[in-house]
């Protein structure tokens, strides 16, 4: 018995083709929602700071100011990433995987400043970065 490689055509027809686009999908999707919460994060940084919590002599505790700034700038990248990874656009894959892993950072080190949407923001990331990484195009 000899094996042999299916066509190309019938190797994207299995669940599995369904479950990696899903996962691709999942990616995109997640990081429009967390790039959306991050602009309305620095949003609220921007123009009422006083509802994070005052952490001193933290080594990274930038003003609220910076820290708005970053969560808006990133949040804007985000959402548009997301939507090209959900269009199916190629460079998206790389490009999300680079920012959510920078997003991720940002998000550990503001920790002490809003701890419990931080760390739920860490979570999808790294779900988004495995999402991302795993997928494949079967198509090509």
């Amino acid at each position: 018995m000899s094996t042999t490689t299916p066509p190309r055509a019938a190797r994207g027809t299995g669940a599995s083709s369904a479950w990696v686009s899903g996962l691709a999908l999942f990616a995109g999707i997640v990081m429009t929602v967390v790039g959306v919460y991050q602009v309305l994060l620095g949003i609220s940084a921007l123009l009422k700071d006083e509802i994070y919590v005052r952490t001193p002599d933290y080594v990274y505790g930038f003003d609220l100011t910076v820290w708005g700034w970053v969560h808006l700038l990133f949040g804007f990248v985000l959402v548009l990433t997301g939507v090209s990874v959900v269009r199916g656009q190629a460079w998206a894959r790389g490009v999300g995987i680079a920012l959510v892993a920078v997003n991720l950072i940002a998000n550990f080190l503001f920790i002490p400043l809003y701890p419990l949407w931080s760390l739920l923001i860490v979570a999808l990331d790294v779900a988004v970065i495995w999402a991302l990484a795993v997928y494949r195009d079967d198509t090509l």
